[in-house]
């Protein structure tokens, strides 16, 4: 839809499943993201953006100036970007008020944790795989009803173990409830850990 500010996705699926905000990562796309929430919840609907930042070509959600070093201001604005892209959604596709999670892989992640962070009037559950913190210092919002699922790894070169445990206790600091599913790998999506974010999604 032309009103709508990213490029998108939509997926039709049934009304008693939660509709899921489906964020890629680096040099992903819409297309390759629609996999993850087929394997969560299949009957779904399903709602995948696309990163608005180029990166070398490859599409991203926030601009980094190094690896694992980020563009703080630009996440904030991204953030904002994708919490108004959501809001219209919600109206295009006539999703009222029904449940949305999102779910993120890496760089899709960290702009879902961040949209929870700064906007949870816009989005307060999410699962995500392989995520870091990437607001340093988030506004102290009460996160109160907030659901979080993580899944990381222990050895992510890309994800580091003490910012992925950050994320956490910023999460946590606010009153969020958080899930954790660590494995031994490094930068992936491990099928405990799905099945974990599953069993997670149907509270």
């Amino acid at each position: 839809m032309t009103t709508l500010s990213l490029d998108h996705r939509f997926v039709e699926g049934e009304d008693d499943a939660p509709v899921l905000l489906l964020l890629h990562g680096t040099g992903g796309n819409p297309d390759d993201i629609l996999a993850l929430g087929k394997e969560l919840s299949p009957s779904s609907p399903m709602l995948a953006p696309a990163g608005p930042v180029s990166e070398h070509g490859a599409a991203r959600w926030f601009r980094r100036l190094a690896e694992g070093v980020f563009d703080t201001e630009d996440v904030r604005f991204r953030a904002e970007q994708l919490a108004e892209f959501v809001l219209a959604a919600r109206r295009a596709y006539g999703l009222g008020d029904r449940r949305l999670v999102a779910a993120g892989f890496s760089n899709g992640a960290n702009i879902a944790a961040a949209v929870i962070l700064l906007r949870p009037d816009v989005l307060t559950e999410a699962a995500l795989f392989a995520a870091m913190l990437a607001v340093p210092e988030p506004p102290a919002h009460d996160l109160s009803g907030s659901r979080v699922f993580l899944s990381n790894g222990r050895r992510d070169p890309m994800a580091p173990l003490a910012s992925s445990e950050r994320l956490v206790a910023v999460l946590r600091e606010r009153a969020a409830e958080v899930t954790e599913n660590w494995h031994h790998g490094g930068h992936q999506i491990t099928l405990a850990g799905l099945e974990a974010a599953r069993t997670w999604l149907t509270p």
